[in-house]
């Protein structure tokens, strides 16, 4: 089950400058992968026969021929039949939780991990050839090395490793995208790129042309892999299980951004529902494996430690009833497999039944001596019960010796009739028979529970139906959600050469650039320059070269000679153009064409859960606006002598926004289970 990696040897012109890893090998014969590419095949034929079964209702609809309809019916039928096979293979896949557990796991209850998102090829070449062409007026086929890149990492995220390099890979091509969203998705304009994902538990189809379902689906598969890194961690050593705690939480944490980022999907699997199931699916595991880390060093046979083991017991044994609880209710008991409902009751009937064996054998086992701390005791087990039997206080339970072994026997009693429940769990799911490991911990612990009642049980002894109360949970480390920094890569713009995204994006429109020939007189150029790249005209003189030849204010230079300027600040402009004689330069321009309101009256934004809502109105502000009487005509300052002399502070800083055709507005701008045989061997262990 070991991950094969392809050699890393593809430029990341998008990341830090190193070589971005790869996937793993699609075609290696691991047992994940022989998992990956069964469900891909599956998800295939899924599509396959819900067209025919689509195809066959549309002809039913249009025909009266009876003939043809009894034929159709019957097509109808083969075609529901293959779709019940094919879902239930799917099913089987899903409930192949021994591809993900650690090589190393011998004594412990196997975890569930989530199989990854499937989804087709891309193929953004020529759609975002087209588009630069036509929206950057730029030649798409200079572009070629840089959209190779993005799907060579598109393609290497669908196959990941199995590690933190995995998640960082999918992190990567997830940060990209709201780059690469900015730069192609106008929301006037369709690319005509199709983003196919399967639901990774039903195999059906979701296909849209923005990509909202992508980052939603990488955001899944970032959870997935976290969880099936937790299930690959050994859990027989210290740091595996602080490995897998770790990795669960953070599938958690994934999970909780998906469900309150991305809230209609389309996709069942990410449904808020299905999203919180899984949730408290990863939290469960988490706290499994803090009870299995609790108890690895070995149980110390004492009053107090029983007491506390017996409580962390309880808590996830209660976690695992809410999996159960939401795992059964409709429509989620349709779309998750059977297995996973089965193997939540399983545990949590398993886990109860240890906490009361831990009990009992606290109450039969530790009599109160005159050397034990009474009060100490006592004060532990009054905050076991939550109710206890009538006319009984902790004292009394601790000082009677018969109360004592009554209560102690009826918690042994709900220990033996709790392994004999999940015992007949088990055998109710095919797909459990698979996992001897779980079956041998399942009766081991019921015979453990049986032998010890055995050593207390008098044949000639009156039965005692007396019911043991329940225990109420606690833990000293309580499993949470945990988002991972991983998750906040920073990358760089595969695209940046078309120049700054607050600028050149899908959403701005402007005119195709124009050439504009400009020479100096008495060592001015005629206008000035503002803001950061790419610098803006203003303070255009209308009596210049620059003006006659076509130059606007507002103006933004994308090109100076055959330089492209794009990414050129007020500084380096002034140090390229400074030396233009009276033979003069020429210049490429763009002006940008509003295509919003000029306006906006408010904006709404989502902080914190709480809607604000901001008035635009005290930071739009239009010259144009004004009476011509009221605007103030004067000298322009010369280009050379404010950038040479004066350098004024307010030409290079910020200006107070306007509504001009600049585009660079405010709001424009892209924002051990049990423990086994070996946690015994020590003496002072408990048994």
């Amino acid at each position: 089950m070991t991950d094969t990696l392809l050699p890393n040897g593809t430029e990341d012109s998008g990341g830090d400058g190193k070589h971005f890893r790869k996937g793993c090998n699609p075609l290696a014969q691991t047992g994940r992968s022989k998992l990956q590419n069964t469900r891909a095949s599956i998800n295939q034929q899924i599509i396959k026969q819900l067209r025919m079964r689509a195809g066959a209702e549309n002809l039913l609809r249009a025909t009266n021929n009876n003939k043809v309809k009894e034929m159709v019916f019957l097509e109808l039928s083969y075609v529901n039949a293959n779709l019940q096979r094919l879902m239930g293979q799917l099913e089987g896949l899903n409930s192949s939780v021994d591809v993900y557990q650690s090589t190393q796991e011998t004594t412990n209850i196997p975890l569930i991990a989530l199989g990854l998102k499937e989804t087709k090829e891309v193929d953004f070449s020529a759609p975002f050839k087209d588009f630069i062409m036509e929206h950057y007026n730029e030649d798409g086929r200079t572009f070629e090395e840089e959209i190779a890149d993005l799907m060579d990492l598109r393609q290497a995220s669908r196959t990941p490793s199995r590690n933190e390099a995995g998640v960082e890979l999918l992190a990567k091509y997830y940060s990209h995208l709201p780059l690469i969203e900015n730069r192609f998705f106008s929301p006037t304009h369709q690319t005509g790129i199709f983003f196919t994902w399967y639901d990774s538990f039903t195999g059906v189809p979701v296909c849209q042309q923005n990509l909202t379902l992508e980052k939603a689906s990488m955001v899944f598969n970032m959870a997935a892999l976290y969880s099936q890194i937790g299930t690959r961690s050994d859990r027989q050593t210290i740091v595996g299980l602080g490995e897998a705690i770790s990795s669960f939480q953070k599938a958690a944490g994934m999970l909780s951004h998906l469900k309150e980022t991305f809230t209609h999907t389309p996709s069942y699997d990410m449904s808020p529902a299905m999203v919180g199931m899984l949730i408290r699916l990863m939290i469960a595991q988490a706290q499994e494996c803090i009870f299995e880390k609790i108890a690895l060093p070995g149980i110390l046979n004492k009053f107090n430690s029983l007491i506390k083991m017996a409580q962390e017991a309880v808590k996830v044994s209660e976690i695992y009833d809410q999996v159960h609880q939401s795992m059964i209710q409709m429509p989620i008991k349709d779309n998750v497999p059977s297995f996973w409902s089965i193997m939540s009751l399983v545990k949590t009937n398993h886990y109860r039944a240890i906490a009361h064996h831990f009990l009992a054998s606290a109450l039969l086992d530790h009599e109160l001596g005159p050397n034990d701390d009474e009060d100490q005791q006592e004060k532990a087990l009054s905050q076991v019960y939550d109710q206890l039997p009538e006319g009984c206080s902790p004292l009394d339970i601790l000082k009677n010796k018969d109360e004592r072994e009554r209560i102690g026997k009826a918690h042994f009693r709900r220990a033996i009739s709790g392994h004999e429940e999940a015992l007949r769990n088990y055998g109710l799911c095919q797909h459990l028979d698979k996992l001897k490991v779980l079956q041998e911990i399942l009766e081991a612990s019921h015979r453990r529970s049986l032998n010890k009642y055995s050593d207390y049980e008098n044949e000639e002894e009156f039965p005692d139906y007396f019911e043991a109360p329940d225990i109420i949970s606690k833990t000293e480390h309580k499993a949470e959600m945990e988002l991972p920094a991983s998750t906040k890569v920073k990358v760089i713009d595969f695209f940046q050469r078309l120049g700054p995204l607050s600028v050149f994006s899908a959403k701005q429109k402007w005119t195709a650039p124009r050439k504009i020939h400009v020479c100096a007189e008495d060592r001015d150029l005629g206008f000035t320059l503002k803001g950061e790249a790419p610098v803006q005209v203003v303070s255009l003189d209308p009596l210049s070269q620059a003006a006659a030849d076509g130059l606007k204010e507002g103006d933004y230079i994308v090109a100076v000679g055959d330089r492209d300027t794009k990414w050129m600040g007020v500084s380096d402009m002034m140090r390229l153009l400074k030396d233009v004689d009276e033979e003069g330069i020429e210049l490429q321009v763009v002006s940008i064409i509003d295509n919003s309101p000029t306006m906006p009256t408010k904006s709404a934004t989502f902080s914190g859960n709480l809607p604000k809502t901001y008035s635009m109105i005290c930071l739009a502000y239009n010259d144009e606006e004004k009476p011509l009487k009221a605007r103030k005509v004067s000298k322009k300052s010369s280009f050379l002598s404010w950038g040479l002399k004066n350098k004024m502070k307010s030409a290079s800083t910020l200006s107070l926004p306007t509504a001009d055709q600049s585009g660079t507005l405010p709001w424009n701008k892209p924002i051990s289970t049990f423990p086994s045989s070996s946690s015994y061997n020590n003496d002072s262990a408990f048994h």
